[in-house]
C-alpha cells in the first residue's frame, strides 16, 4: 500500500475538534509509544536507564509493571477509537503498531534480562520521566493562560525540538560527564579545603541562594561570549526557534549546551556547596529554564525586575532590532541591570522571535552541523 492513499497519508485537512479522532490518535501514540519505550527499559536496564534510579525502580518494579499495562491498554483503547473515527488512519494504526510491538517484547511481563550494573548508559527512563513530567506540567499552563492562543502544542517545528529534548535526556551521562569532568580537571588548583569546609556549614538556603547568585553571575557573560561573532553559529541555533513553548528551549547545540553548564558549575565546584542545597537548585533550574520559554501570560509586576520571567526570557528571543542582545541572565536580571543589557518594555511582549535572515536549518542533523560549514561568501551573519 503505497503512502499517498487518503487514509494513510499525514498530509490531511481532517479537522482536529474533540469527537474527529485527531485528539485519541495523538493520545494513543503517545501512551503506546511511552508503553513500549518502558518494556525496553524493563529489558535492558543497565544499557537504557540511570544507574542512580534503578534501585528505585527494583523496589517498585509490581507499580511500574502495573503502569506499562495501564500505558498500553489505554493505547490500545485509544488507537481503535482513533481508526473508527478518522478518515487518516496514521496516528491510529502507529499507536496499534507500538502496542504489538510492546506485546511482543513481552508487554509488562517483560523479563529483566540483566541486572548488572554498567558503567556506560543511556537514559531512555530519564527522557520517559521528563516528557511525562513536562508535558502534565506545562501542557495544561500553556493551554490555559496562553500568550499566544493560537499557537498549537503541536506548532511548526515541534518535531526538531522534541528531537532535541529526547537526545538531551537520552545523552544525561555523556553530557553530565562533559559539565563536570572540564571542571574538576581544570580547576582542581582553586579548591580550598578550608574554604568548601566553611561553605558547607552556611544554612541550605544561604547555600541555595550563592549558588543561584554566582553560577548565574558565570552563565552571564559565557552566554554574552556566545553571542559574540566567533561563537554566535552555536547559539544561533537556540535562536532560530520562532516559536516560543515549553519544548523551544531544548533547541540548543550540544557544544552551547556543554560549554554554558560546564563554565557555570566552576564556581560551585570550586565552592564546594553541599549536596541537599545543590541538588535543590538543580531541580529549579531545570524547570525555571523550561518555564521562561513557555507559551503563557503571566504578570510579576515587580518580581520581573528581581527574578527572570518568561516576557523578561521572551524579549531575550525577539527579533525586534531593539531587543538583539539583551537580558543575558537565566535567574538574575540583575546582571542585565549592571552590565547595561537589561530590556524589558512595560508590559508589551516581542511581535515575533527568531533569528532575522536566519541561514539556520530546519532540521537537527543539519543544525548540529551549521556552526562547522561557512558561511555563503565566507562571512558570518549575526543580527546587530
Amino acid at each position: 500500500m503505497t503512502t499517498d492513499h487518503p487514509s494513510f497519508s499525514t498530509n490531511t485537512d481532517e479537522p482536529r475538534r474533540f469527537g474527529r479522532g485527531w485528539i485519541s490518535g495523538v493520545f494513543s501514540v503517545l501512551l503506546a509509544g511511552i508503553g513500549l519505550l518502558a518494556v525496553l527499559c524493563l529489558l535492558w536496564p543497565s544499557l537504557l536507564t540511570v544507574k542512580e534510579l534503578r534501585a528505585v525502580y527494583g523496589e517498585h518494579l509490581a507499580a511500574v509493571r502495573v503502569a506499562i499495562h495501564f500505558l498500553l491498554i489505554a493505547g490500545f483503547v485509544l488507537g481503535v477509537m482513533s481508526i473508527v473515527l478518522r478518515h487518516n488512519k496514521v496516528l491510529g494504526s502507529i499507536g496499534l503498531l507500538c502496542v504489538l510491538v510492546a506485546a511482543l517484547l513481552g508487554g509488562s511481563r517483560a523479563p529483566i534480562h540483566s541486572t548488572v550494573s554498567s558503567p556506560a548508559y543511556l537514559g531512555l527512563d530519564w527522557f520517559i520521566l521528563n516528557l511525562v513530567f513536562y508535558s502534565i506540567v506545562f501542557v495544561p499552563i500553556e493551554r490555559l493562560f496562553p500568550k499566544r492562543p493560537e499557537q498549537g502544542i503541536f506548532r511548526r517545528n515541534f518535531r526538531v525540538d522534541m528531537t532535541y529534548f529526547f537526545v538531551t535526556t537520552l545523552l544525561v551521562q555523556v553530557v553530565t560527564l562533559l559539565t563536570l569532568r572540564p571542571s574538576a580537571l581544570l580547576f582542581g588548583w582553586a579548591v580550598s579545603p578550608a574554604v568548601q569546609a566553611w561553605v558547607k556549614a552556611l544554612p541550605w538556603l544561604v547555600q541555595f541562594v550563592a549558588i543561584l547568585f554566582f553560577a548565574d553571575l558565570f552563565q552571564y557573560w559565557v552566554h554574552r561570549a556566545f553571542h559574540s561573532r566567533w561563537l554566535w553559529k552555536f547559539h544561533a541555533v537556540h535562536h532560530s526557534a520562532d516559536q516560543m513553548d515549553w519544548l523551544a528551549g531544548s533547541r540548543i547545540h550540544l557544544a552551547d549546551a556543554v560549554i554554558t553548564r560546564g563554565l557555570s558549575y566552576v564556581p560551585i565546584f570550586v565552592l564546594g556547596f553541599h549536596q541537599v542545597p545543590l541538588y535543590a537548585y538543580i531541580g529549579f533550574v531545570s524547570i525555571q529554564a523550561v518555564f521562561i520559554h513557555a507559551n503563557v501570560n503571566f504578570k510579576f509586576g515587580p518580581l520581573r525586575w528581581i527574578f527572570s520571567t518568561p516576557q523578561y526570557h521572551h524579549w531575550h528571543h525577539a527579533a525586534e532590532v531593539e531587543a538583539i542582545d539583551k537580558n543575558f541572565a537565566v535567574h538574575l536580571p540583575l546582571w542585565d541591570l549592571l552590565f547595561g543589557t537589561f530590556y524589558l518594555p512595560g508590559e508589551r511582549w516581542p511581535s515575533a522571535y527568531g533569528v532575522v535572515g536566519s541561514t539556520v536549518p530546519e532540521t537537527y542533523v543539519g543544525q548540529m552541523v551549521y556552526p562547522f560549514v561557512p558561511e555563503r561568501g565566507g562571512e558570518e551573519v549575526k543580527n546587530e
